[in-house]
Parts: C-alpha cells; sequence; structure tokens
C-alpha cells in the first residue's frame, strides 16, 4: 500500500500499466537495466557515469516535448500529470527522482517504492 501521495504500489501500478496509460521512468543503472526492467518503462539513468546522481532525471524532465518526445520515443507528461512515476531497484533513488520532478513542477509524479525488486518477486504480474 501506497504510504502517501508520493508513492503508488504494486497494484495500482499494474493497473495504471495494463490502461496503457502513464509513464514509468527506470532510474537505476544501465547495467541494473539490462539484467531486466518493467515493460513499458523508459530509462533515465539516475546517477551518470561521471557519479552525479539525479543530474539525468533533471536535464531530461527539463527538455522541450518535441526533443523528450524524439530521445525517448514517448510523449512527455504534463506537469499536473498523476501518470508520471519513478522507480528504482528498492525505492530511494526512485523516491529522489520524484523529488526532482516535483521540484521542476510536475507535481503529482510518484515513486513506486517497491521497485524493480518487489516488481520481479511479485513476477511483474
Amino acid at each position: 500500500m501506497a504510504s502517501s501521495d508520493k508513492e503508488i504500489s504494486y497494484s495500482n501500478l499494474k493497473d495504471l500499466l495494463a490502461k496503457g496509460s502513464g509513464l514509468l521512468v527506470d532510474v537505476r543503472t544501465k547495467d541494473e537495466v539490462d539484467r531486466g526492467h518493467i515493460p513499458g518503462s523508459i530509462h533515465i539513468p539516475g546517477r551518470r557515469e561521471d557519479g552525479q546522481i539525479m543530474e539525468s532525471v533533471e536535464s531530461d524532465m527539463s527538455l522541450e516535448a518535441a526533443e523528450f518526445q524524439s530521445k525517448f520515443g514517448v510523449v512527455k507528461p504534463s506537469l499536473d500529470s498523476s501518470e508520471l512515476v519513478f522507480h528504482c531497484q528498492m525505492g530511494r533513488r526512485g523516491a529522489l527522482a520524484t523529488e526532482k520532478a516535483r521540484n521542476l513542477g510536475f507535481k503529482n509524479s510518484r515513486n513506486y517504492a517497491g521497485g524493480y525488486k518487489e516488481w520481479s518477486e511479485k513476477g511483474g504480474k
């Protein structure tokens, strides 16, 4: 169960993805994503190769809509979208990314706190 308006539960995320709506952003490293990912997610690394945390999230979420769509192949969510969700392996980086997005004006963005770990343990079903 999500503990706040900044989090989304496994079942709510499943429902969101089943509807084919929303944007799920994976902020894990490329190596982590290469080992498995939640279908339909896009990858914006939470840690750049130079070690900067969340710089990619901030710069990519600041792109103009056309640039964002060109780079990721999906429509950039509106600032008031309630269907923008970040996740990492277990929740910490996803929470940081959610805060970055909220600071950029994506006031309803949420973190899937269970992360890829919970998703894979539950079989992604």
